[in-house]
């Protein structure tokens, strides 16, 4: 077997390797790439790609306010607001999570409306039903008021209810808390709108003769809890057929009494009870 003698004088192999080394000399190396900018370049893409726009910011729900309807004076010389409802665990969890929990915005709404002239005797505002409930798919929703009145010697009394009912679809079980809330806010409002017209008409209706209609008072600033004043006096509640009269320094409402019996108080259609 030959042996190659590599160590001796230059041959033709030895020129063929000295020249392959030349020829890979010669070529143009590629450009080099610093592994932090690759990294980075890459980074930035794979961003610009997998970015969406930002989510919507979360909803405001205003506030139930009822300052700007009349409030409805009683001949009384005090009134006093009490709350008797208690929720079961399934409209707790739920009204828990309403923007305007129903029962705080009925007493509110009723500290403001329901207001005392001064005459002798009692008035007291009971709230026996504000609940939302799940219902199957829906959600239902009901407001019971009662409103009682004594003279100072307890020969005469009164009373009336008002009571509404709003049933509205459930959301969907994988929907947002945004989503619930829209939908409890929403059936609170309805139920509202609902519960101002039915209480007046009640009270006109059934309580015609415990009502103030001093159109000489001037509104009084109220406060929360038990009303107790001798001489408040306030824009009375108009009688039937009358354009309400407004109140200083709000907008001014839309004519909500008609004559009992007409079935539609305002823009709001009703149901006597």
């Amino acid at each position: 077997m030959a042996v190659l003698d590599t160590a001796g004088p230059p041959t033709a192999i030895h020129a063929l390797r000295f020249k392959n080394r030349r020829f890979h000399a010669s070529q143009p190396r590629p450009l080099g790439i610093r592994p932090t900018i690759f990294f980075a370049a890459l980074a930035a893409l794979l961003a610009g790609c997998s970015s969406s726009p930002p989510p919507p910011p979360p909803p405001v729900f205003a506030p139930l306010s009822y300052n700007y309807l009349p409030p409805i004076v009683l001949t009384v010389s005090n009134i006093a607001f009490q709350n008797s409802y208690v929720p079961d665990p399934a409209a707790a969890a739920l009204i828990s999570q309403d923007p305007a929990p129903p029962a705080a915005t009925v007493m509110a709404m009723a500290q403001h409306r329901l207001v005392a002239n001064g005459t002798p005797g009692t008035g007291t505002f009971t709230l026996e039903t504000a609940a939302i409930e799940p219902v199957g798919d829906n959600y239902v929703g009901n407001i019971s008021v009662r409103l009682d009145v004594v003279s100072a010697d307890g020969r005469k009394t009164g009373y009336t209810e008002a009571s509404v009912a709003v049933t509205q679809s459930a959301p969907d079980p994988d929907a947002g808390p945004d989503q619930v809330q829209a939908v409890l806010y929403s059936m609170t409002k309805q139920l509202m709108d609902q519960l101002n017209v039915q209480l007046q008409y009640q009270i006109q209706r059934n309580m015609g003769s415990w009502v103030s209609y001093n159109t000489n008072a001037a509104t009084p600033a109220l406060n929360s809890g038990s009303i107790s004043n001798g001489g408040i006096q306030a824009a009375p509640l108009p009688s039937p057929g009358a354009a309400p009269a407004p109140v200083p320094g709000s907008p001014a409402p839309q004519p909500v009494p008609l004559a009992p019996g007409s079935g539609v108080l305002g823009q709001l259609p009703i149901t006597p009870q």
